[in-house]
């Protein structure tokens, strides 16, 4: 009786293990499939001579036919007009460079590591629902891409700043928030006018049809420099071929009424500018990252609650009642932390 006791207690163990093992298996498929690769170079993009060298780094290995035609770079950097105005500029026929054996339904995340100055490399995704994000982006002002500088020309640019940390894939798209390997300086006018109305246009489409889009984001280095002249993107919907999305474009980073120096990311006021310098008050600002306090030497413009989502005055009542996992110091602008996806307090009106 007792050697039939303990065997049946060991069976019951056996059959515990099992399933908490399949319970972990499951967990980790349903796992985003994100992963890093070496640097992709983008002299592909400046000299058309090295784009047949470089073919085979443009892409993860397994994704390339070296026998196939069809992966033969055709944009050289040097083509692009100057900016003119209009935010970006159609390459390739606005058809993408995608060759058909990557045209798929796998899903996949794939972002370049930094290169030796730091710089981001090419993002490339097979985007889904299922790698849409379920929560609101969080803060990311803790990360610092190559030629950031916090300055402000007030009156001249929508919300003041100049430069905003670009996802080079969209938060939206991938839920990637604080990825140094996804994060360019870009100036606003890249952020809003040239890249928000792809990525918004991508969103809607998975959104509405539950479909797959081949999305590839490449940041345009020149030389040394350590801010991006543009980027291009790439867009591809799967199961419609096409049909829904199909795009390539290249996106300027620039500034209207600013000139900037893209090996530094310093940056003035364009004299020659439309708009009259004496209604431009221009300033620049560098904000050092400080943790609040109650010290009241600390120049803290507002308090937010990433728990709830909505930012305060540093004197509101909120602020004492918030727990301090959840209260986050910002000197952002309020128009910065509403792009954001942050809602003011009611109570101070901040």
């Amino acid at each position: 009786m007792k050697r039939k006791s303990a065997f049946y207690i060991i069976i019951s163990i056996l059959f515990v293990f099992a399933i908490v093992l399949v319970s972990l298996t499951v967990i980790v498929t349903k796992k985003k499939s994100v992963r890093q690769i070496d640097f992709v170079p983008i002299e592909y993009l400046v000299d058309d001579s090295k784009a047949e060298e470089n073919k085979n780094d443009i892409l993860p290995s397994e994704t390339i036919d070296d026998e196939s035609e069809e992966e033969e770079i055709k944009f050289v950097f040097d083509d692009i007009p100057s900016y003119s105005g209009k935010p970006f500029v159609e390459i390739n026929d606005n058809k993408p460079f995608f060759g058909e054996e990557q045209i798929n339904t796998n899903e996949f995340e794939i972002y370049s590591d930094l290169d030796e100055l730091g710089r981001c490399g090419v993002a490339f995704a097979n985007l889904c629902p299922d790698l849409m994000p379920l929560e609101e982006r969080g803060l990311i002002g803790n990360i610092k891409p190559t030629g950031w500088h916090t300055v402000k020309y007030n009156d001249l640019i929508d919300g003041n700043y100049l430069y905003n940390r670009c996802h080079l894939i969209g938060y939206q798209l991938a839920g990637e928030n604080d990825n140094v390997c996804n994060l360019i300086t870009g100036t606003r006018y890249l952020n809003v006018e040239g890249m928000l109305p792809f990525e918004n246009e991508v969103a809607d489409y998975i959104l509405k049809t539950g479909n797959h889009v081949l999305y590839r984001v490449s940041p345009i280095f020149l030389e040394e420099n350590l801010v991006a002249s543009g980027v291009t993107i790439e867009g591809y919907s799967v199961e419609d071929e096409g049909k829904g999305i199909c795009f390539n474009v290249y996106i300027y980073n620039v500034q209207p009424g600013i000139i900037i120096d893209y090996a530094t990311g310093e940056s003035e006021l364009d004299s020659d500018h439309s708009i009259h310098q004496s209604n431009i008050e221009a300033e620049q600002t560098l904000i050092e990252n400080e943790e609040y306090s109650e010290n009241p030497d600390i120049d803290v413009k507002y308090i937010i609650n990433i728990h709830t989502g909505k930012f305060h005055l540093p004197f509101c009542d909120g602020v004492k009642e918030m727990k301090e996992k959840n209260k986050v110091a910002t000197n952002e602008d309020r128009e910065e932390l509403i792009n954001q996806g942050y809602s003011p307090c009611k109570a101070c009106n901040p």
